[in-house]
């Protein structure tokens, strides 16, 4: 794609190749929306994105007819001849009366309908602009695909709890980057928001903590099973798939405060935990544990289509093990070396249970944590775990902390809001992280699947903040994770432009500072 004119259309994330010509396409109320068979989902969806500009819905049409009163044809296909570019691939024409989506595969047309979104104006994304007189798209030709097939962001509701309203936001939001992934991290120490049949307490105590590091406010919030399996709806109709994570052994401890005899302390009786950090308190080892998280799990999937669950697996102190008979004696009959090894045995036993249910089991991996191999693993420390954990034999979801972590702030201003202690990840940071280096082993690249960022929300308890920390930091990895293409002149130069679509679709995004990062 030429990056010298500023009269080019300047998308985010790069596209493969572009190449303008003269002349614009009108929207006007004679355009026709023409899907062929296979097309339909994306013509919806696009017919609903372009609507609040247009001030009324694209015609239908069907493919191959004239559009009524002589207007202009917007016409999505699938074409089994694009299926070298890949399942999301697609090719994007616009001439002076028609505009041609095609791709091999239906996820390919609904990338394609986020590109026509981003060529609107600006102005055109603000739902409360209302129509707006004399819309055009410019005429050029698109092909386009991604680099890495898992392009994510892990939302963090358990530390805050997010309204359903914003997460389907978000959603919005990843897939006008042409991120794929959103991991929903429903569970931890602070708060569990996922309701499960038989365990009502889950819901209410383990939901509800007293305040959260001396602040003295109580938080609280969960959704209905209503709200995430609609959330899931949302999102697949925009091409995003939805990965729950529900963490175990560790980070459980407002399941344990909501049903105390899950832990290896039964008689203390725990509330949900009012501070950050890795907590001490884990689930027991007894057969009444697993049988819990298998229910639960039962539930999350059938919430939950994705082929991947996240069962956390990190930061799992094994004091509480190694101080409970139970749990000494559990490591003996399975023939461990002892408590320590309970970790393993762990998540190989749940493991187990995900993959008789035909899913793929996710799990963090970094300080010294190693996931059985039927585990995809999330690389958070660093990238030579990443590294290692491929060449292990894993497929590995690179995401490591220094450059993927949005809750670090993003300068050492003394007026930048408070993140996570350990340093600044600015704008520049995140551009920079490459998942698969070119100088690694074959072996190691071919098991890395892509990349996510990580909104943990300790810092960040409502939506302007979340948005503050999110944007602009999620457009330079959405950008280097679809595009192999690296240039940081170019990707500032579109993001200035992409920066006024933020601002249109009322995202509070951190401005951006002369200094260029």
């Amino acid at each position: 794609m030429p990056t010298r004119s500023a009269a080019l259309p300047q998308l985010v994330p790069r596209p493969r190749s572009l190449t303008p010509h003269p002349g614009r396409f009108p929207l006007g109320p004679d355009t026709a929306l023409c899907a062929g068979p296979g097309a339909e989902d994306a013509a919806a969806l696009l017919c609903e994105l372009f609507t609040p500009a247009t001030g009324r819905p694209l015609t239908p049409a069907p493919a191959g007819t004239p559009a009524p009163g002589g207007g202009g044809r917007i016409v999505l296909l699938l074409d089994a001849a694009l299926r070298e570019l890949g399942a999301e691939g697609y090719g994007l024409t616009i001439g002076p009366d028609t505009v041609l989506l095609r791709a091999a595969r239906p996820e390919g047309l609904l990338r394609g309908v986020q590109t026509l979104r981003q060529l609107l104006p600006p102005a055109a994304l603000d739902a409360a602009a209302g129509p707006l007189p004399g819309l055009s798209l410019p005429c050029l030709r698109i092909t386009d695909g991604p680099r890495f097939a898992w392009r994510g962001a892990m939302l963090d509701v358990a530390r805050h709890f997010q309204p359903v309203a914003y997460v389907r936001r978000f959603v919005d939001l990843l897939a006008l980057h042409k991120l794929n992934v959103l991991h929903l991290h429903l569970t931890d120490d602070q708060g569990w928001r996922i309701p499960v049949p038989g365990y009502p307490r889950l819901t209410g105590t383990g939901a509800r903590r007293r305040e959260s590091e001396g602040d003295g406010t109580p938080h609280e919030g969960a959704y209905t099973r209503a709200d995430l399996a609609g959330l899931v709806a949302y999102a697949a109709r925009r091409g995003v798939m939805v990965v729950p994570e529900i963490e175990m052994p560790g980070h459980t401890r407002a399941a344990l405060a909501a049903y105390p005899h899950l832990g290896n302390r039964p008689g203390v009786i725990l509330e949900p935990w009012t501070r950050w950090g890795v907590c001490e308190n884990i689930l027991g080892v007894h057969d009444e544990v697993l049988d819990f998280c298998r229910a639960v799990l039962d539930e999350v999937m059938d919430v939950f289509p994705a082929p991947y669950v996240h069962i956390g697996g990190d930061e799992c102190p094994a004091a509480e093990w190694r101080d409970s008979a139970a749990a000494r004696e559990r490591a003996a009959r399975e023939g461990l070396s002892g408590p320590e090894a309970l970790h393993g045995w762990f998540m190989r036993t749940i493991a187990d249970h995900l993959v008789a249910r035909g899913r793929r089991p996710l799990g963090w991996t970094g300080n010294g944590t190693e996931l059985p191999g039927a585990f995809t693993v999330a690389a958070w420390l660093d990238a030579d775990h990443g590294r290692a954990a491929a060449l292990r034999g894993h497929d590995v979801i690179m995401a490591p902390y220094r450059s993927t972590y949005l809750d670090y702030p993003q300068s050492a201003d003394p007026g930048e809001p408070r993140g996570q202690d350990g340093g600044v990840l600015d704008l520049r940071g995140v551009y920079d992280h490459d998942p698969a280096p070119a100088h690694w082993e074959p072996e190691a690249t071919r098991r890395i699947l892509g990349t996510q960022a990580q909104l943990w929300t300790e810092y960040a308890s409502t939506p302007a903040q979340l948005d503050y920390l999110a944007f602009p930091r999620l457009c330079a990895l959405a950008d280097t994770a679809w595009s192999a293409h690296r240039d940081w002149p170019d990707f500032r130069r579109r993001l200035d432009h992409h920066h006024d679509r933020l601002a249109a679709l009322g995202v509070r995004a951190r401005p951006l500072h002369p200094d260029r990062t």
